[in-house]
């Protein structure tokens, strides 16, 4: 059976239980910890899911916010819906369907 995952990212959640409500202030805690990135990442990555997340960037928030991954990421996974197989029933014969295709429309000019 096939699973479906996938996560919900956390960190401006996060961010608001620790009392932080932009970006900026994240930029100078992110560079005592040997993270240089843009206020434009930064903000990407608070404003936005992302789809690729560097593990030491993962890892200075935790140190920033003294939490775990499982406080920025939740993930999910369910069963994705299945298919249905055929019935099994035998297609009708070349001459059944033949009756059931519509005759062609004869269009009349205007009298």
């Amino acid at each position: 059976m096939k699973r479906k995952v996938g996560y919900t990212w956390k960190l401006r959640e996060v961010m608001a239980a620790h009392g932080i409500f932009t970006t900026t202030e994240l930029v100078p805690m992110l560079r005592d910890r040997g993270i240089e990135l843009s206020a434009s990442q930064i903000h990407r990555l608070v404003s936005g899911t992302p789809e690729r997340l560097s593990l030491q960037v993962l890892a200075a928030f935790c140190d920033i916010f003294a939490c775990t991954p499982a406080d920025l990421v939740t993930t999910t996974a369910e069963n994705a819906g299945v298919r249905k197989a055929a019935t099994g029933d035998v297609p009708a014969p070349p001459s059944a369907v033949a009756k059931l295709r519509p005759r062609p429309a004869r269009i009349l000019p205007d009298a």
